[in-house]
């Protein structure tokens, strides 16, 4: 197993921070890469919703099924996705500070078999940059909002 932990800090309260990583439609805004979201679950938000999110990288179209499996309201997400012989895991977790949030963003990757085991560290870097990405752009987003 393989586990990527990344911080920020934002400069925004934590409900705006926690419903924009909480919410596919919101996260979809923050993250210039995600070109299309469909929704495969009747439940929207919370545990049970399941999503499809396609993004374009580097000129390449990818697609993931995601589905919400821990929902505490302005704590925590944790999103599961079985794809590529491993099972991701990720987690948000949102703090309120004096000054804004800390949001940590947890990525645990999970190989299924030999290949995946040994394809997964290589790509650790890659996952971390992509991560800090996601990152960034949450933290510009809600900054913006919260200037609003």
């Amino acid at each position: 197993m393989t586990r990527t932990t990344i911080h920020r800090f934002i400069n925004a309260p934590v409900a705006v921070v926690f419903d924009t990583v909480a919410h596919i439609g919101n996260f979809s805004k923050a993250i210039p890469e995600i070109v299309n979201v469909e929704i495969l679950s009747d439940v929207r938000s919370g545990v049970g919703a399941r999503f499809r999110e396609t993004r374009l990288t580097k000129g390449r179209r990818t697609t993931v099924e995601l589905e919400v499996t821990e929902y505490a309201p302005n704590k925590r997400i944790r999103l599961v996705s079985d794809a590529g012989g491993t099972i991701w895991e990720m987690s948000f977790t949102t703090e309120a500070t004096s000054k804004g949030t800390d949001l940590t963003m947890v990525m645990d990757a999970k190989p299924k078999n030999l290949f995946a085991n040994i394809v997964a560290p290589l790509m650790q870097g890659m996952i971390q940059k992509s991560i800090e990405r996601d990152m960034d752009a949450v933290k510009v987003y809600c900054e913006g909002l919260a200037r609003d």
